[in-house]
């Protein structure tokens, strides 16, 4: 079975990393002979992190011929049906889904966040050639009702999950010899953080630097940046870095989603910006404090019963303290787990949904 994967992979993004490889690894368990073609902005590394075929995303003509060749297009994961982060990003995907609509290609949206879609045109293209898909499935009740604003009708649509809730536990080991790297003992609490740019990132992490040196006074807690984005992540906890009195480990390698996954294991709390950083959380069972900086934040926390303290323009050190001073309290074996539990196993319907279609 043939089948090419659009998505924004390629970019070092460990977040979109980490959902093609979820992706691909359910794949595999519903059926092992799988000939992946992935749509990547960088094919070698692609090829390389995830052992599959890949084109370039710029590269129209080979893109057009591995379509032809598919018995699936699958679009997703992330939130590629949306036109806040960019402008012609929308144009991109919904282009390539119309690819394979004229080449007569079965096509998915695979646990898709979709929206914000705003102005008239991205909305009239999102309905006319979205409705023209054979299924859909997506990650929050939030990208659902954006499909009804959009009157996006036809296809089966299902509310799933992010794809990265299928993936399974990794030891702590390849978290602990990283650290080891940078503290000589593990014992005290452990506080990992991940951060990115965007409006508001000023009062952000000025009021984050803040809350951090004193969780590190009050508690003397270790302060540990993960890298989510390589190297644009980097910089953001260097400058949050600078800004504190105390000194943090900002972690500054890119690293494999199993070791970002072992990392975020061995954090008593994570504090997060990015989306996937708190997903990982939820995976390595670790109480999380996120900080939306776009609705997909939101709408993940809600779907396991959290909220976000803020967004990064509004949101004070004393929240980010007495927030995270909370969930230190907490032990991670003594969380229910049942919402998580149970979005793995819709994260992992996404999968079979996707095989049974692709053979229909």
């Amino acid at each position: 079975m043939k089948i090419v994967v659009s998505g924004y992979y390629g970019s070092k993004n460990g977040g979109d990393e980490a959902m093609l490889a979820s992706m691909l690894e359910v794949l595999r368990e519903e059926f092992s002979a799988l000939d992946v073609t992935v749509i990547s902005l960088n094919p070698e590394y692609t090829r390389r992190r995830h052992h599959v075929d890949a084109v370039p995303r710029s590269d129209i003509v080979p893109i057009i011929k591995k379509i032809r060749e598919a018995d699936l297009l699958i679009s997703g994961g992330g939130s590629l049906l949306q036109n806040v982060t960019s402008g012609r990003s929308l144009y991109y995907y919904l282009a390539i889904i119309l690819i394979a609509i004229f080449f007569g290609r079965h096509v998915m949206l695979y646990a898709q966040g979709i929206g914000p879609v705003r102005g008239t045109l991205a909305r009239k293209l999102m309905n006319l050639i979205v409705n023209r898909v054979d299924l859909i499935t997506v990650r929050d009740r939030g990208s659902l009702e954006e499909l009804e604003r959009l009157n996006i009708t036809r296809p089966k649509i299902f509310c799933t999950a992010d794809p990265v809730l299928a993936i399974k536990p990794v030891p702590l080991t390849f978290g602990q010899e990283i650290l080891s790297k940078h503290f000589t003992s593990r014992d005290g609490k452990f506080v990992g953080v991940a951060v990115r740019h965007w409006s508001g990132w000023d009062n952000f992490s000025r009021a984050l630097a803040d809350a951090l040196d004193r969780l590190v006074d009050v508690l003397d807690v270790k302060i540990v940046f993960v890298p989510m984005k390589f190297p644009e992540d980097i910089t953001a906890a260097k400058e949050t870095a600078a800004l504190m009195k105390s000194i943090p480990a900002v972690l500054d390698e890119e690293f494999t989603t199993r070791e970002i996954l072992s990392l975020v294991g061995c954090m008593d709390v994570l504090i997060g910006v990015r989306l996937h950083a708190l997903i990982f959380a939820g995976v390595m069972n670790v109480p999380m404090v996120g900080v939306s900086y776009d609705p997909k934040i939101e709408r993940f926390l809600d779907s396991i019963g959290e909220r976000p303290l803020g967004n990064m323009s509004d949101v004070t050190a004393q929240k980010i303290f007495d927030a995270t001073l909370s969930k230190l309290a907490e032990h991670k074996n003594s969380r229910d787990d049942t919402l998580l539990k149970d979005l793995g196993e819709l994260a992992r319907m996404n999968a079979k949904l996707a095989v049974e279609l692709a053979q229909s």
